[in-house]
Order: structure tokens, then sequence, then C-alpha cells
């Protein structure tokens, strides 16, 4: 959870991404039968997440999307840079993930296309292991966008518009938790695990998310209501430590000695009224 944490709080600020999934393409396909399929498929601006029962599941962040004949080539983030090529067909979709080993100048290569199709409404089943985790993958692409845009104080205002549900303004340690849980299963894909590991590091990872939240609301509520305001969230950490100035009076404390921060703050409040 402490991973899901630092994901939340530490957003990669990457250069703009040129090009992305086409709108129409994006959304949830389905292989086989929509009443129990056989896998599923979710496309975003900038991912692919492969989704199956017994299969290990598979994540493509694409660093690119490129057109290449009448696919679109998407390259993934990573040492290994997987690709993934999709196109629109009348079925639906087609996808072609191609032999690591295959060149680009020789894509497809022998990999074999797979089709996929749209459904009204995902089997209950499918939502309750996947619908945060997909919430949260497109949740992500927001927040990175705001987070490297560079623009003060826009990464907070868009982690509250994403995270929050109720509509205040606010995260509550519920709403919080809730993009915790994302995060786990956006870790557990990440990791290539399958339905069954998805589901053990939702189910171990729910209690965890909960007191991470807890914890995080307590920390940072200074106003005590109980929920967290993008001011908050922001307090100490925009405004170019402009109130950082210092002041003239006064001598330096010795700091040498202390193991932590609490334990640095107790010595100094301790000395300051032994003056």
């Amino acid at each position: 959870m402490r991973g899901c944490l630092a994901l939340l709080l530490a957003l990669l600020a990457g250069p703009a991404f040129a090009q992305a999934v086409p709108p129409p393409l994006r959304g949830a396909w389905y292989a086989g039968d929509c009443a129990d399929p056989a896998a599923l498929l979710v496309l975003t601006a900038r991912a692919a997440a492969r989704l199956e029962a017994e299969a290990p599941s598979r994540l493509y962040r694409f660093a690119t999307t490129t057109p290449l004949g009448a696919h679109v080539l998407g390259v993934g983030v990573g040492a290994e840079a997987p690709r993934l090529m999709f196109r629109a067909v009348p079925q639906g979709l087609e996808t072609i993930e191609p032999d690591p080993k295959t060149r680009d100048d020789r894509l497809p290569g022998t990999a074999q296309p797979e089709t996929w199709r749209r459904c009204a409404a995902p089997p209950p089943g499918l939502s309750l292991l996947h619908g945060e985790g997909v919430a949260f993958l497109a949740a992500l692409e927001h927040l990175e966008a705001a987070c490297g845009a560079g623009t003060p104080g826009a990464c907070a205002a868009a982690l509250i518009a994403q995270g929050d549900v109720s509509g205040d303004g606010r995260l509550s340690a519920a709403e919080l938790a809730r993009l915790m849980r994302g995060a786990a299963w956006l870790l557990a894909v990440q990791d290539g695990g399958a339905a069954e590991t998805i589901a053990v590091s939702l189910g171990g990872g729910a209690l965890a998310a909960i007191l991470a939240a807890r914890l995080l609301v307590e920390s940072l509520d200074y106003d005590g209501d109980g929920r967290l305001s993008a001011a908050e969230l922001l307090q100490d950490r925009a405004g170019g430590f402009a109130g950082a100035a210092g002041a003239e009076a006064g001598r330096a404390l010795r700091l040498e000695g202390f193991a932590g921060g609490a334990e640095l703050l107790r010595g100094l409040i301790e000395g300051l009224l032994a003056r």
C-alpha cells in the first residue's frame, strides 16, 4: 500500500504526449460472449489493459502511438517497450500483439489478429473486480497531464477533481481509499496478475487503504472537517517558498543527535521552553 500512496502523491511529470488512442476506440472491449467474455480489453487515451480470468494480465502505458498502415501502433513505456497494434473493423476492434523479437519494419510478423466487440454492460463480476481500477487508470492520465503541466496548484486541483465522488470539492477518507484501491489494482495488473491475484491484492489492501487514507486525512486536515481540500494538499508545497524568508533575530539551536522528525520537533520545543 506504500507504493499505492507514493503513486498518488508522486506522479511522474513527463513530456507531453503527442498522439493518443482515437476516441472512438476508447473504452471496454470484450472477446467472446458478452454474458461470459473470455477476456476484457480496456483502451484509454494512453493505455491498454488486457484482463483475463486465468492468463496473466497485460498493461500497456503508451509512450507513443503512431499510424502503421491500417493500424495504430502503440509502444509502451519501460525497458521492454511492449507493442500493441489496433484498428477499427466491421466486427468492432482488431488487435495484434507482435512478438517482441519482430522488428518494427516487419510488423505484425507472424502474430495473429484478435477481434473484440462492444457489450451493453459488463458482467457484474467483472465490474466488481475491475471497476475501480479501470476508473483509476483513466484518472491517472488526467493527473499526469495536470501534474506535468507545471501550473501551480494544477496537480492538487486535478487530484481533487478525479477523486471527489461526492462533489463537495474535498477528499474524504473513503474517497482517498477508493483511489488507493484503484492504485493497488493498477500495480497488480502491471505485475501481470491474473484475476485471482488481482482479487487477492484488492482484498488484502482494502483495510490498508482505509487506514492509509485516514492517516493521510489526519496528517493534512488542518481545519479539522475530516476532508482534504486543494489548499490543504498544497500547504507549504506551493508559492515558490515565498513565505520562508526566516527571521534575523535569535540564534541557531543544535540539531545533532535527533533520530527523526518527531524527536527533533519535541527537542526543539523543549529547548525553547527551557530558555
